[in-house]
């Protein structure tokens, strides 16, 4: 089975092809096809390339499916005993992404 890792907005990402993943929020349109080129690995039958700190030549394609904002994340402070309490919330913006070619 073939897979890739990627990095893309500070994290990295193990994708194969046909795989739907949640990156953050990528300024792209819906049903745009878009690159990355920030290949860590590659690893296929032919065996396993490991980049230092990239693999020169490999990309990942993949196609952007919708963005979408996740649900409400809910952030409780408080001191004990002090009757100081905070609430904070929000909503993380993503993009979803369905891998087309490594």
């Amino acid at each position: 089975m073939a897979y890739a890792v990627f990095q893309t907005g500070g994290k990295q990402y193990r994708v194969a092809v046909g795989d739907v993943i949640e990156v953050e929020k990528l300024e792209v349109e819906e049903g745009k096809d878009i690159s990355f080129d920030e290949v860590l690995m590659v690893s296929s039958d032919a065996g396993v390339s490991v980049g230092t700190p990239l693999v020169s030549g490999a990309s990942v394609t993949a196609e952007a499916v919708e963005q979408v904002k996740l649900p409400k994340t809910i952030s409780f402070k408080f001191k004990r005993r002090k009757g100081q309490h905070r609430t904070v919330g929000h909503r993380r913006q993503v993009t979803k992404l369905k891998i087309k070619a490594l």
